[in-house]
């Protein structure tokens, strides 16, 4: 059941080009929900001044060589291992939650794309990374939701309060949680509950893609580049942060 292409099967009786058309229009409305938020917000003017900001007040200049070793360092770092997260249990949840969408999104489109039907099978492993990937946004996704978030696990809020920051993350298991009863519900011939699934699994996918605007999903384009502004500007000397406390040994 997990090695077999779920989307596949819909070319029975949705054609592979509407499949497909649908994942060209929730690209766009990511580009385009993103562009929206960050004007909208004003997050690129925020950059582009903080950035001329540090560029005067440097005290020294960075050359292009600790340049390019800053954007690595943030991309390994603060991106490929969530540096910014303090929290060991907070840290290993998004890199979980991170990771599984990733997979699960790039193993999407690989088959719906270049495998859309059961006359092209794709190889076993593709399913199989897409099935893992859902587990792994739902371990991640739900431990943070129900064990790590500050206002539940030290303010006592009930998990199942909502407010609008949390529309990423809710739409985001949903969106998963549904995908995967789809797919348990197509494979064990469920019949009109499959349908039901797919048209739910379908509903909470675009609320995911289409209301950036109004959620945290950008948030993962633009924190990076905060990221490197913040190297940046301690590495130049324009930082008006205090320098880290040192410990009882004398190391900083």
């Amino acid at each position: 059941m997990f090695t077999n292409n779920p989307f596949a099967e819909l070319s029975a009786f949705i054609p592979p080009t509407v499949t497909q058309t649908y994942i060209v229009v929730m690209i766009l409305m990511v580009a385009g929900g993103t562009l929206f938020d960050t004007l909208h917000k004003k997050s690129a003017t925020y950059f582009f001044r903080a950035w001329r900001n540090s560029k005067d007040k440097a005290t020294r200049q960075l050359g292009g060589g600790e340049m390019a070793s800053l954007a690595m360092r943030t991309v390994a770092i603060d991106v490929l291992a969530s540096g910014e997260f303090c929290n060991v249990r907070r840290r290993i949840a998004h890199i979980l939650t991170f990771y599984g969408f990733v997979a699960y999104i790039i193993t999407t489109v690989i088959m719906v794309f270049l495998y859309p039907t059961p006359a092209t099978p794709a190889p076993a492993i593709v399913p199989a990374l897409w099935n893992i990937g859902a587990l792994m946004v739902l371990v991640g996704g739900y431990w943070f939701w129900f064990f790590i978030r500050v206002d539940v696990a030290h303010e006592g809020n009930s998990p199942f309060r909502l407010v609008r920051a949390d529309l990423f993350v809710v739409s985001l298991l949903l969106s998963v949680t549904l995908g995967l009863i789809w797919e348990i519900a197509q494979a064990t011939g469920a019949g009109a509950w499959t349908n039901l699934f797919l048209a739910l699994y379908i509903f909470s996918t675009t609320v995911l893609f289409v209301s950036i605007p109004w959620s945290k999903f950008s948030h993962m384009f633009y924190k990076p580049a905060a990221a490197f502004e913040k190297r940046v500007v301690e590495a130049n000397g324009s930082s008006n942060l205090p320098a880290p406390a040192e410990n009882s040994r004398g190391e900083a």
